[in-house]
């Protein structure tokens, strides 16, 4: 069985979807849970409660990542909160854009590369010196990075720039013991992907998968969890597919 006892995990976006999930399975792996929120700290603390509820360990803390000094002050919460040392970071916060590319703005296409590739990339600068020797850092990335998917150009553009720094990041931080990693899902019920939830987006989801049902945040939920734990102790420098088969 898959331990994290001992450990402490971040999960940024994690009051909602698939950081919701991710935060929930590594409590109950072991883990004491920052559970990190923009704007939505009700369901934060829906989130906190419902770990401490089964005896687990978890406290929110918040930032707003869409602003260029916003990994730098939730780094400088977590510090205080976690001390010096940080043992799995999942950076699950995200937004996405369904536009043509005619139809993309300028202030579209910055507010996707502010939040999911330059959040990241400070965060995992400024939490540096709180990684040590055995630590995980799983980003999100999608299929859309591998996978032309109608309207999401930018959004892809953003997820191809995650696996691109995943390899990147294993290879300077392999030296020190960190390992990085990334999941890429397929279409995920959620908040975030609405569009599942339509007829028509269930018909298209069912049509690109060898599993034939819609995927739930739960499925991706276990795959952060192997990343962030010992199992997955020679695994870094990958983006794992967690997609149903989507698009083979």
């Amino acid at each position: 069985m898959t331990t994290l006892t001992g450990k402490t995990a971040l999960v940024t976006g994690a009051s909602r979807g698939i950081g919701r999930a991710i935060a929930l399975a590594l409590a109950k792996a072991g883990a004491r849970v920052l559970v990190h929120f923009g704007r939505a700290e009700d369901a934060a603390d829906a989130v906190v409660e419902a770990i401490r509820a089964t005896g687990g360990r978890a406290d929110k803390v918040s930032a707003d990542l869409r602003a260029a000094d916003g990994p730098h002050a939730l780094a400088k919460r977590v510090r205080a909160l976690a001390g010096d040392r940080l043992d799995v970071l999942v950076v699950n916060a995200g937004i996405s854009k369904a536009a043509s590319i005619e139809e993309t703005s300028v202030e579209d296409f910055d507010d996707l590369f502010a939040v999911n590739v330059r959040a990241p990339y400070f965060l995992v600068q400024q939490l540096l010196p709180m990684f040590g020797e055995g630590s995980s850092v799983v980003l999100l990335s999608s299929l859309a990075a591998r996978s032309a998917v109608d309207n999401l150009s930018a959004y892809a553009a953003t997820k191809g720039a995650i696996d691109t720094l995943v390899r990147h990041f294993a290879s300077t931080l392999g030296e020190r013991g960190i390992r990085v990693n990334a999941i890429a899902p397929g279409v995920v019920e959620t908040d975030m992907s609405n569009f599942a939830k339509t007829a028509t987006g269930r018909d298209f989801t069912l049509g690109i998968q060898a599993l034939k049902r819609v995927a739930q945040p739960d499925d991706i939920a276990g795959a952060a969890v192997f990343l962030a734990s010992d199992a997955a102790r020679w695994v870094t420098g990958d983006t794992l597919r967690v997609d149903g088969g989507s698009k083979l």
